[in-house]
């Protein structure tokens, strides 16, 4: 039996001494010293990868979600869109699969104008990001859009030529531009447009209120309202105030009307004039529905007038008849400057033609005395016309002798006209008694103005110098004179340049028209997206694709 001295411990053992030893050692090793840290990195590595996954994931569906809210305002705020905004929005966002994202969109309403605005204010649940205590992150996305009509100036050039009375033409463009008024005046703040028509065919009729504004217009007659414009005319879109014109005679080429002329070059019939500056879509209804035509077909005239009334020129002009309240005050200083704010200016140029001849009256017969008289009480007996009234004789003067006045009512030469004296009747039997000419208190001689107003060219022709084998010739041919086709496009082309040079927009539209109108339709209008050839009622749809055009429809933010 051993015996345990009192200063020894369990350290003594050599067992306790070994493993004591193996600490030692491993204290003393330098193998694993950066175990902790790797440790430690490792674990700081996922944590940042988990927060760029749980990122990447919030930003794909943010952008999808900012992307879907884009397109559901562009749709709510749609000035056609008959849903309401709340109800587009949400149909967007559900078709998407974010209805849970959805909240009620801020709508903001007026007449012309409507805005709608979209905002998402929520928490995205993260899935790695949990392990850093995080457990949502905020998701917003805010998209506006609005569609509004702003400042906008229109003019409707439109085709009131006799090819329009062919089929349904004339009543068809009724019906297509009636539209697009109720489009374009239904959608648009009424104090921020204005429609100026211009109908036109042989010429174009201003008006004797617009055409009164233009103090150097020639003054030979005031039967009707057209000018002459010349070659270089065509070149400028400019039209001032003090600018000189030549008043457009007033004749008739197209018929044997008399007293007085039926078809004048420069047309008066209800309907044929100038409507300018207008946003009454009442006026402007009946207005086109008064439409009627007649006549050849002058592109550049229409064109003219058109760009003219967009032109700044045109501003004293209109301020002019604001202050005859022949149009409303809130037309005062229209036309706008070009490229001011946000207006646009808008050319809609219809046709179903080309452009023909444009016939002016031989210079020496417009104004000055002729050579006719009239008689307007006396009666005559050879009926010319059914609806002719057996009232008013003509008399002719021509050097023929002794008797050098030609009475067509009776086909006998005398040396007075008639309703100044007396005749002689004489019977078969050669019987003759002195006979007092009728009406003489009404006889007068005729100017040139007078004559061509009461008689057509082919009447003076055919009935009141039937004594001259020379009076077609002398009359109808070289009684008057025209600017041809070829002339008339070179005008149109001048025109449309430069008007669209000024930024003015136009549109054009053939209306089952001939190869060589479309292509002078076509070259005016400001891009092939705005030229339309069109057959039957498809005129209405061209009309309503150029009101839906004007729209400006823009994503604000």
């Amino acid at each position: 039996m051993s015996i345990r001295h009192k200063s020894s411990t369990a350290l003594a053992n050599p067992l306790m001494r070994r493993c004591l030893a193996k600490v030692r050692g491993f204290l003393r090793e330098e193998d694993g010293v950066l175990a902790n840290q790797a440790l430690l990195c490792f674990l700081a590595m996922l944590a940042i990868g988990g927060i760029g996954v749980d990122l990447m994931r919030m930003e794909r569906d943010r952008t999808h979600l900012q992307y879907t809210l884009d397109r559901a305002v562009l749709a709510a705020a749609d000035l056609d869109q008959e849903l309401e905004p709340a109800v587009v929005v949400q149909d967007y966002l559900s078709k998407a699969g974010l209805s849970e994202y959805y909240s009620t969109p801020t709508v903001q309403q007026g007449l012309g104008y409507k805005s709608v605005e979209a905002t998402i204010d929520t928490d995205f649940e993260v899935h790695l990001l949990r392990f850093a205590g995080v457990e949502e992150m905020p998701l917003y996305a805010n998209s506006r859009a609005e569609e509004t009509i702003g400042s906008v100036e229109i003019s409707m050039v439109l085709d009131i030529s006799g090819s329009m009375n062919s089929g349904n033409r004339l009543v068809n463009l009724k019906a297509a531009a009636k539209s697009f008024v109720t489009q374009i005046t239904s959608n648009t703040d009424i104090s921020n447009l204005s429609i100026s028509i211009i109908p036109y065919a042989t010429q174009v009729n201003a008006g004797q209120a617009l055409l009164s504004k233009y103090p150097n217009v020639s003054q030979e007659h005031d039967y009707s309202y057209c000018v002459n414009f010349v070659s270089d005319q065509f070149s400028k879109h400019t039209l001032y105030q003090n600018e000189v014109m030549e008043r457009t005679a007033h004749f008739d080429t197209f018929t044997y009307s008399e007293n007085m002329i039926d078809r004048p070059v420069c047309p008066t019939r209800d309907g044929s004039a100038i409507l300018p500056f207008t946003n009454d879509a009442a006026e402007l209804h009946a207005y086109i529905d008064s439409l009627t035509a007649y006549g050849n077909t002058s592109i550049d005239i229409g064109m003219k007038w058109g760009s003219a009334l967009l032109d700044p020129t045109a501003r004293n002009v209109v301020n002019a008849l604001v202050a005859d309240g022949e149009i409303d005050a809130n037309f005062l200083n229209r036309p706008t400057d070009y490229g001011s704010g946000d207006t646009l200016k808008i050319i809609i140029l219809m046709s179903d033609g080309q452009n023909t001849n444009q016939y002016m009256l031989n210079p020496s017969r417009r104004d000055g005395m002729s050579d006719v008289w009239y008689n307007a009480a006396a009666p005559h007996t050879d009926k010319i016309y059914s609806d002719d009234d057996s009232v008013g004789v003509y008399s002719i003067y021509h050097s023929n002798g002794e008797k050098n006045y030609y009475w067509p009512h009776m086909g006998r030469w005398e040396d007075h006209p008639y309703g100044q004296g007396t005749y002689q009747q004489c019977n078969e039997s050669g019987q003759c008694e002195e006979k007092a000419e009728e009406g003489g208190e009404s006889l007068k001689q005729l100017t040139y103005q007078e004559l061509h107003a009461q008689v057509s060219l082919a009447h003076i022709a055919k009935h009141l110098y039937e004594f001259s084998s020379s009076a077609w010739a002398d009359w109808f041919n070289a009684g008057r004179y025209f600017h041809n086709r070829t002339a008339k496009d070179q005008h149109t082309k001048t025109m449309c340049n430069i008007t669209k040079d000024q930024g003015v927009i136009i549109y054009s539209v053939g209306f089952e028209a001939p190869s060589g109108g479309i292509k002078v339709l076509e070259d005016c209008a400001s891009s092939p997206a705005h030229f339309f050839d069109v057959e039957g009622l498809e005129i209405s749809d061209a009309f309503s694709s150029i009101a839906t055009s004007i729209r400006q429809l823009r994503l604000t933010q």
